[in-house]
């Protein structure tokens, strides 16, 4: 008797918790998996047990449908960035729609605020196949830095937009070289090394009527430091600047 009754305690935990996580009532709950509401309202009272291997089922699918939304999302997310070649054979990070302007200072602490779903993700340049990773700094410095601060118009609106494709800007990353610290502005950052790298990204342009006509390059550096760690983390994009050739049409 006493090993039911903990039994029935476990089983309404988890199976509270798994509704709560899904964030349905116990009505909504029911009719998402079929189940008549009064069941689901017993086991929650503990008044009936239910086969283990039910919930584990309960909790398989609604593992598994997280994931499908997840990779749904990503997949949606992702298809606003393109990486395409030029002519020349060079690669170019293609933004499909412009999320952001860059003029206004709310917009970039919205920038700021979404450059952190990055943080503790990693990133692998093609060339070079080195492993990039993102840290608590980047987001701050991407926003804050001097280099941010005086860019203007369309430089601005480059660099503001380039947030929406950072794992792409760092996997095309080209012509690594070493990097001074510059008068010991990074100090203990700078420490272990700082290394800049190629990037560039393109910007579609409209005209008055909303019609697509061509697409303006623009040319980043990538600024990457090494870590007491032994790893490379991202640290800003500077001299975002557009390229005078002529646009991708």
């Amino acid at each position: 008797m006493e090993n039911r009754v903990e039994e029935l305690v476990i089983q309404e935990k988890e199976l509270k918790k798994l509704r709560e996580d899904m964030g349905l009532s116990r009505k909504e709950f029911a009719e998402y998996y079929g189940i008549p509401l009064r069941t689901v309202e017993d086991w929650e009272a503990k008044k009936r047990k239910m086969p283990t291997y039910l919930l584990r089922l309960m909790l398989y699918k609604a593992e598994y449908e997280k994931i499908n939304k997840e990779k749904k999302s990503e997949k949606i997310e992702n298809g606003n960035v393109n990486i395409i070649t030029d002519v020349d054979g060079k690669k170019i990070v293609l933004i499909n729609d412009i999320r952001f302007k860059g003029k206004r200072r709310e917009e970039w602490e919205e920038i700021e605020e979404y450059l952190k779903e990055y943080v503790g993700k990693c990133y692998e340049i093609a060339e070079t196949a080195e492993k990039i990773y993102i840290g608590t700094d980047f987001p701050d410095e991407f926003v804050h830095a001097k280099d941010r601060l005086i860019l203007r118009g369309p430089n601005a609106k480059a660099k503001a937009n380039a947030s929406q494709a950072v794992g792409e800007l760092i996997q095309i990353a080209t012509n690594k070289t070493s990097a001074p610290d510059h008068n010991s502005k990074h100090k203990n950052k700078a420490r272990f090394g700082w290394y800049r790298y190629d990037t560039r990204l393109a910007l579609p342009v409209y005209d008055d009527v909303g019609n697509l006509i061509s697409y303006n390059i623009f040319k980043l550096r990538m600024l990457v430091r090494c870590d007491s760690d032994g790893k490379m983390y991202l640290y800003d994009f500077l001299r975002t600047k557009k390229e005078t050739s002529s646009p991708l049409e």
